[in-house]
């Protein structure tokens, strides 16, 4: 009997150490490998912030998409030349806080978007102007909406371009968040350096990409009432 009831506990004691090592503590396993783990470190960045490995999030190298126009392009493309390229243009060059306040309101289209953008500008504006001759403090705060559109957009940043071109500047970066900041600078750059033409292709790109938030995109149905019936006779 005794020997029975030593098979018996033997037994239950393996059922139970079966039972308490299911496949899924395996896969945790091998899920909490060493090799499989990754720090935030390891993982570059796409549009809207999203984390990917090795480019993507299947493994596939993201490539960066290219402003739909360039910096100096006062009047959009050669090729193709849209309404309202004539009107950033002119936008830029006499009123350009009506059209930062317009680029942010495509890019946030709370209220008061657009009000509170363009009169911060405005005052911005007219301090830099009264005080220094020149618009040198509006840039510090405009220059932001390049790096949302940049982000937003998945677009080439002018530090990639350069390396790109020269292949100089890519052996100083380290990982994709040092290489944030220094797009981050060249935006502020541009801004700074080129204000006018910066809030112009920001405004063109915006404008081929978005729809102003006062459009109304839903579609209308037209009922047209019966025409006029009569019966004939035979």
């Amino acid at each position: 009997m005794a020997k029975e009831d030593n098979h018996e506990a033997q037994r239950c004691e393996c059922e139970d150490h079966e039972e308490s090592s299911p496949l899924l503590q395996v896969n945790e396993s091998k899920i909490c490998s060493k090799g499989d783990t990754k720090t935030a470190e390891e993982y570059g960045w796409t549009a809207d912030g999203l984390p990917v490995s090795q480019g993507s999030v299947i493994g596939e190298p993201i490539g960066r998409n290219q402003w739909s126009s360039g910096l100096f392009s006062c009047l959009g493309r050669n090729d193709e030349l849209c309404s309202s390229d004539l009107e950033v243009c002119l936008l830029g060059s006499v009123a350009p806080c009506v059209l930062y306040g317009s680029n942010a309101e495509r890019l946030g289209s709370a209220p008061g978007t657009f009000s509170n953008h363009c009169l911060t500008y405005l005052g911005l504006y007219f301090v830099g102007n009264s005080l220094f001759g020149w618009n040198c403090l509006a840039p510090w705060f405009s220059y932001s909406s390049r790096s949302a559109i940049r982000r937003r957009f998945n677009l080439e940043g002018s530090f990639e371009a350069m390396d790109r071109s020269c292949g100089c500047c890519g052996s100083c970066i380290e990982d994709e968040m040092q290489r944030e900041h220094m797009e981050t600078t060249c935006d502020f750059v541009t801004h700074v350096l080129c204000h006018t033409c910066a809030l112009c292709q920001e405004g063109r790109e915006i404008r081929r990409k978005v729809l102003h938030p006062g459009f109304n995109a839903q579609s209308t149905v037209v009922v047209l009432p019966p025409s006029e019936q009569t019966m004939g006779r035979k």
